[in-house]
């Protein structure tokens, strides 16, 4: 029997994104793959069950029953982990720190659950990095937030009335999203600044337009990720960065490291001095936040007018774009392991050694482990 690939209706509130479109449907096919669906899965994205081409619409019950491997957006639901078969294989965004309950119920079952935040970010591995083409989602949405909920425009307009001056923009963090939320800003025509503790990011920052705000501190470290400031380093950056922000009129916040909480880079303070009327606009809200007035899925407005925007799940507000880059991604890892309708998961290749979460009843990731089961390494 040839493999069975399922894919069902996404349950989180608000997810509207689906792990299969019609282009990976045929891919999926032509490596030998059945494609199970659940009926309605792709409706939230604009897929019909049809433009899927699913070789058979089900049941819920019915396809998780019927599971060889399960693509999903987001976690799934415990319930759904014990519909599964033993030694079904799971890939998706799994969030292992958030619910230690529910990678006990992987490990349990058992299940091969690949949690796509683990891979490395290699250069092979960039066809199926899933955190950087969400990322360009949400940069991309979070300008677009701010623009509309800014009370000036962002780009300079010469008038009858006088010359309108552009707004100041600046994007913390310059990563995936941090250089897409630039490149977006720069097309509305704000006068666009970034800002990263990184120093390689510069010539990324002015390549696309913006300038790079140099606030005397440098945290280059590995993996892509900035190091952690030392408490000195914190001090003066924070320093600098109060005053900077005086002169800005929105600001989106980007940093984040997967698997940990969001740094905290503006503080109450940092927002008390800022021009009534200026925006921001988080990113990272639902990992803490970079800003201390952020609250997850509510607007702030601080005693001197300042709008803090906690964004949750940007994704999702452009289901059809970010479900065709996030099923391309999930596909060109499965694609290491899919032949001939047959999947064979080589060990051997980091790839899949390194996203692998839990695996015959055991948790391979070791911070997760060590989470989980309160061990040591």
């Amino acid at each position: 029997m040839p493999v069975a690939v399922v894919v069902l209706r996404e349950t989180a509130e608000g997810e509207r994104r689906v792990a299969l479109t019609p282009d990976v449907a045929k891919k999926l096919k032509s490596r030998g793959a059945q494609i199970l669906i659940e009926s309605g899965a792709g409706e939230s994205a604009y897929f019909s069950d049809a433009s899927l081409g699913a070789s058979e619409v089900l049941s819920r019950s019915e396809a998780l029953a019927r599971a060889d491997v399960l693509l999903a957006v987001q976690p799934p639901r415990i319930e759904d982990i014990a519909a599964l078969k033993a030694g079904a294989v799971v890939i998706a965004q799994l969030q292992p720190h958030r619910d230690p309950a529910r990678v006990q119920a992987l490990r349990d079952r058992p299940i091969t659950a690949f949690a796509m935040e683990l891979l490395p970010r290699t250069t092979r591995a960039q066809a199926m990095d899933v955190l950087s083409s969400q990322a360009a989602v949400a940069g991309y949405k979070a300008v677009l937030i701010a623009a509309e909920a800014a009370p000036k425009f962002f780009p300079m307009l010469t008038t009858a009335a006088g010359t309108i001056r552009p707004s100041k923009v600046l994007i913390v963090g310059a990563g995936v999203a941090g250089l897409q939320a630039i490149a977006t800003a720069r097309r509305l025509g704000a006068q666009v600044e970034g800002f990263d503790v990184r120093p390689e990011t510069r010539e990324q920052i002015e390549s696309l337009g913006g300038k790079f705000v140099d606030l005397g501190v440098s945290a280059a470290g590995s993996g892509g990720y900035a190091r952690e400031l030392t408490a000195e380093e914190r001090e003066r950056q924070q320093q600098a960065l109060a005053e900077h922000l005086k002169g800005v009129d929105v600001i989106v916040t980007t940093a984040a490291v997967p698997g940990r909480q969001a740094p905290r880079i503006i503080s109450a303070a940092m927002v008390a001095g800022m021009k009534p009327g200026a925006v921001i606009v988080d990113i990272a809200a639902e990992t803490g936040g970079n800003c201390e007035l952020t609250e997850a899925g509510r607007t702030v407005v601080s005693p001197n007018g300042v709008s803090v925007i906690g964004t949750v799940n940007l994704p999702a507000s452009a289901p059809i774009h970010a479900s065709e880059m996030y099923a391309r991604n999930l596909y060109n890892f499965l694609e290491l392991s899919l032949a001939d309708g047959t999947l064979s998961l080589d060990w051997d290749d980091e790839l899949i050694a390194k996203t692998c979460l839990t695996r015959e009843g055991r948790i391979q990731h070791e911070p997760t482990r060590q989470l989980v089961e309160g061990v040591t390494p």
